[in-house]
């Protein structure tokens, strides 16, 4: 089996929820891990954590994923502490919920730049340091909504669709190179960004909370059951220890059968 020893894997959004699970997964297999978040003290918090029970190492580095000098900076520290970048896992998300005529403009362009304009500046800035070193993975955060739709979803649906191409773009260009790509799709996980949005959809959609649960979130699932933030780390620990190129510029949907093809 392949192992992230001593691998320098950059995980954004990972003060906590999937990102902190990925982070943590990668240090249990002995990875060096950086912790790359808006929030410094929580991340600071999230690497200690992560320090004191796992044989892998944590940095926290203060990343707004959307400010490119902020980003080149982040990666250029790793780089210069740990002499090389080996994976990229582009988690950081934010999530709001409206009706197309009713979503503001501004915060369709914020939900976009944080997961569209962050995938592509964090990938853009890893991507020499991996054609030096001869390869690496890069791992976009999509979701099913990378494959289907919901209501009251429009800029977060759309740019989990848009990390799709931009995956497969990357993986055909760093083919040669050894940097594969590929997208992790989780159903709901239930993170405090899935809690925050049961309130706001029952009030939007004129039903219960648990209605929310039942039917617009796990209704669609083989046992009515959230993803787990380490069903998640557990994905993300095989693309990027994966040895080849054989497993690149795919989705793989993790959402307890929500979404089959």
């Amino acid at each position: 089996m392949s192992t992230l020893e001593n691998k320098v894997c950059i995980v954004t959004g990972a003060a906590s929820g999937i990102g902190k699970a990925i982070a943590t997964r990668y240090a249990e297999d002995g990875a060096k891990v950086v912790i790359a978040d808006l929030k410094i003290d929580a991340a600071r918090k999230a690497a200690e954590e992560i320090n004191a029970k796992t044989k892998g190492e944590a940095m926290a580095v203060e990343m707004d994923v959307t400010d490119e000098d902020m980003v080149n900076a982040g990666v250029q520290k790793v780089a210069a502490t740990w002499g090389r970048i080996d994976v990229l896992v582009s988690n950081a998300g934010v999530q709001i919920v409206h009706k197309v005529e009713d979503f503001p403009f501004a915060e369709w362009k914020k939900l976009l730049a944080i997961h569209l304009d962050g995938a592509f500046l964090t990938s853009k800035a890893v991507i020499p340091h991996m054609k030096r070193q001869g390869g690496g993975a890069i791992l976009f955060m999509g979701s099913v909504h990378s494959k289907e739709a919901s209501a009251l979803k429009a800029p977060y649906v759309t740019a989990k669709h848009g990390l799709l191409g931009l995956a497969r773009v990357i993986a055909k260009e760093g083919g040669e190179h050894g940097i594969r790509t590929n997208v992790i799709c989780p159903g709901f996980v239930k993170t405090p960004l899935v809690e925050k949005q049961i309130p706001e959809q029952a009030q939007d959609l004129g039903i219960s909370e648990d209605e929310v649960i039942s039917k617009v979130m796990l209704g669609e699932t083989v046992d009515t059951e959230f993803t787990t933030v380490e069903d998640i780390a557990a994905v993300a620990h095989f693309f990027a220890a994966f040895p080849s190129n054989a497993l690149t510029g795919q989705s793989l949907v993790a959402s307890h059968g929500w979404y089959m093809n």
